[in-house]
């Protein structure tokens, strides 16, 4: 199993939840997740667009580590994987969609930067 190599300074608990689920691809991957409940990595990384495989293989050690996601091995030829969200992951979308809501907001709308995972949490200005 993946373990981290330094010990984590972790003060409160916002900054565990900021550990778990923050950072650029950690809560991309756990909004596709929730969008599409079951995806094989090769989905997910087409999904995630903009992502290299070492990234995306690192975030999904982590998220399976800090119990965010599952990872099914299925034993056939060619080996198949599997990745959702455990109740644990699920139960951090709603924290991610209240953060979506807040920075759609406060973000300048007319970003050229807008991506398509971002639309997933079904945000719509004005709600």
């Amino acid at each position: 199993m993946y373990q981290k190599k330094m010990q984590e300074d972790i003060r409160c608990p916002l900054e565990y939840g900021l550990e778990v689920f923050g950072g650029k691809w950690k809560s991309r991957i756990i909004c596709v997740l929730a969008e599409k409940e079951l995806l094989r990595y090769s989905e997910l990384r087409r999904e995630m667009a903009n992502i290299t495989d070492a990234v995306l293989a690192a975030a999904l050690k982590e998220l399976i580590a800090d119990e965010i996601i599952n990872r099914k091995q299925f034993d056939e030829i060619p080996p198949r994987v599997e990745y959702c969200l455990t109740e644990k992951g699920i139960s951090v979308v709603p924290i991610l969609r209240s953060i979506c809501q807040w920075a759609g907001m406060y973000r300048n709308e007319d970003s050229e930067f807008s991506l398509p995972q971002c639309r997933k949490c079904n945000y719509r200005s004005g709600n």
